[in-house]
């Protein structure tokens, strides 16, 4: 999420950060030019910076990024292997669009594996780790007093992710964090191309309230509960994405 500078993101998984107010041009002699190129593009569309439904066109792409159109369209080849983009023969390419079925489906499978990733990380977790998923969790609770919405959204992206990706540490399974990490990425998605402003900046007490659930029975060792608490939490993200969908629905109509 853009917060006024570019940075490297902490953990596995966290692409460059590119701001408006900086050159987005490549550098043509770097060695990996294409992954560059997915990786910014990929990092506006979880930031929702692209609306669902919206064209891309890889010839703006191109110019905007210096580079030719193959490092575009390998780029975009890959986000519609991440359920991001649908290419349309013929046609081009535009930001992929889910009914609402699909994002409950989507939760309730995403709930499920987080669920056992959590389940597992509260028999294998150090305490070193646990002090570490501690002191994001400080962060998220003082991020909620911020009285800017957009600071409050940015931040919870930011911070939610590094909490998860610490508990997907405690498990020490590869596969799993690898795996879960596109689903992240896909919910991030789901979330930013909702239409709502500064999506979850409206619900972070509740989000928080999980993550201290979550938090005390990783301490415990409690298996079941880290697992219960944990699907919970990622399931009631729907309900968070109707109320805050409704509420800007009725803003706009009013």
């Amino acid at each position: 999420m853009a917060n006024g500078s570019t940075s490297n993101r902490n953990g596995p998984g966290y692409a460059v950060q590119v701001t408006d107010q900086q050159s987005t041009r490549l550098d043509r002699g770097a060695s990996r030019l294409n992954h560059a190129v997915y990786d910014q593009l990929k990092e506006r569309l979880l930031e929702g910076r692209y609306a669902a439904g919206e064209r891309l066109s890889t010839e703006v792409l191109r110019t905007e990024f210096g580079v030719s159109k193959q490092p575009v369209m390998e780029a975009l080849r890959r986000l519609s292997g991440d359920g991001m983009i649908d290419i349309l023969p013929q046609v081009g390419s535009k930001v992929a669009t889910y009914d609402l079925r699909e994002v409950e489906d989507f939760y309730q499978m995403f709930g499920g594996f987080e669920g056992s990733i959590a389940g597992i990380a509260a028999t294998r977790r150090t305490e070193e780790q646990l002090l570490e998923l501690d002191l994001i969790s400080q962060r998220i609770g003082q991020l909620r007093t911020d009285k800017d919405a957009g600071v409050r959204a940015r931040g919870y992206r930011v911070l939610n992710r590094r909490f998860h990706e610490a508990i997907h540490l405690m498990a020490h399974s590869r596969i799993m964090a690898e795996t879960s990490r596109k689903m992240w990425d896909l919910s991030d998605f789901l979330i930013n191309t909702t239409g709502v402003p500064q999506p979850l900046s409206s619900a972070l007490n509740e989000r928080h309230d999980d993550h201290e659930e979550i938090r005390a029975a990783l301490h415990a060792g409690d298996q079941a509960a880290a697992r219960a608490a944990m699907e919970r939490h990622i399931i009631g993200t729907v309900v968070v994405i109707h109320a805050e969908t409704a509420s800007t629905a009725a803003l706009r109509n009013s």
